[in-house]
């Protein structure tokens, strides 16, 4: 086939990026033909809270990425939709998580298909965003409307899709592995890399820090003086998508600054594996969810999670086996991570962890995929 994938790709940063590159790649090896078109303005800046939307890691080879959307002009959305539909291709794919981006991919998709010829196919990583702005429904609702057929990465999406639309061909399908942050690195070794102590405990809070994500929660968690008791640090690996000073002022109420190690800063690809071969536990405690690429890299690199109950994320983490469920509550946080580390349950997780990630290739993506175009 001779695909299009539409959304975020280099030199843009980030995990929608990482997912329609290596999701490119998994067509590639297929013998496919695949081209990204990307943006020349992805977001304005007040719906960027983040320093730079720019990657500083190389060019990805072997990927055909066109700079050419602009995601705040309607002209611009008629010409590229112009320039794909001459192209022919027999899909067009579309990342689909913020109502923000409905007109312009909307517009485009409807414009494509007036060849009469490309099928589009979105995968939805929401349909109604965890920060809910004036419009979200009616852009969406454009959207599904130029869409032909879905691929949602947790039930809870899928479930809210059919506030749009109930005819239309769909498919759930889990979040593949991000497996393209290189290998697994010894976890002393990924330590001493960071600059971090060989004896001490350590929870990992990795990506992008938004209110949502329930940082807040696990600081709280670790006012607990049980973890004191079992020299547990937590790692903050990522970059603050609003005011860092509550956190801040939260860090020093709570007197856990000597506890909680910050890394600020965005993490660049090729150091990704530093910070979850270094720790021995990655927590996301979100109050809201989806799902989440983050999960699917403590996959990738086995590292046992603790997942609140909301979303998607309990469907991939079962309870017991790979990690912890347990409600978006400091207390219960706290107590699942202290049980883990008593129970020394790191082996048992991690054996399990081996034998679960065979369920999120990405071969099955692109089987879903095919599956909505027949």
């Amino acid at each position: 086939m001779k695909i299009i994938i539409l959304g975020t790709a280099y030199p843009y940063r980030g995990g929608l990026s990482a997912f329609n590159e290596r999701l490119a790649r998994e067509y590639q090896q297929m013998g496919h033909e695949v081209e990204i078109y990307t943006f020349t303005l992805q977001y304005p800046s007040f719906l960027f809270p983040g320093k730079t939307q720019y990657s500083t890691e190389p060019a990805p080879q072997g990927l055909t990425i066109h700079r050419r959307v602009n995601s705040c002009n309607p002209l611009n959305w008629l010409s590229v939709g112009r320039e794909i539909a001459k192209k022919r291709p027999d899909m067009m794919i579309t990342k689909f998580w913020l109502p923000f981006m409905a007109p312009c991919f909307g517009t485009i998709a409807r414009r494509v298909k007036r060849n009469h010829h490309t099928r589009c196919i979105s995968i939805l990583d929401n349909i109604i965003p965890h920060e809910h702005r004036i419009g979200d429904k009616m852009f969406a609702r454009y959207f599904v409307g130029a869409t032909d057929g879905f691929v949602a990465m947790s039930r809870s999406v899928l479930g809210d899709l059919g506030l749009f639309d109930q005819s239309k061909p769909r498919a759930f399908c889990p979040h593949p592995l991000y497996d393209h942050y290189g290998e697994r690195l010894d976890k002393q070794e990924a330590r001493r890399l960071l600059g971090l102590d060989a004896d001490t405990r350590y929870v990992l809070f990795f990506g992008f820090i938004r209110g949502y994500k329930g940082l807040d929660l696990l600081f709280d968690a670790f006012a607990d003086s049980r973890l004191q008791q079992q020299n547990v640090k937590l790692i903050v690996a990522g970059e603050f998508y609003g005011d860092p000073k509550p956190y801040m002022e939260q860090i020093e109420r709570l007197g856990i600054s000597d506890r909680v190690v910050l890394k600020t800063d965005f993490i660049p690809d090729s150091e990704v594996n530093r910070y979850f071969c270094a720790a021995d536990l990655v927590a996301q405690p979100y109050k809201t969810a989806t799902q989440s690429g983050v999960t699917q890299v403590a996959f990738h690199f086995e590292r046992p999670m603790l997942v609140t109950n909301v979303g998607g994320l309990p469907e991939i983490v079962p309870d017991g086996k790979i990690g912890y469920v347990v409600e978006p509550d400091a207390k219960q946080i706290a107590d699942a991570i202290v049980r883990y580390f008593a129970d020394e349950k790191e082996t048992l997780f991690v054996e399990n962890l081996k034998q679960e990630k065979q369920k999120y290739a990405w071969s099955n993506m692109t089987d879903a995929i095919n599956t909505l175009l027949q």
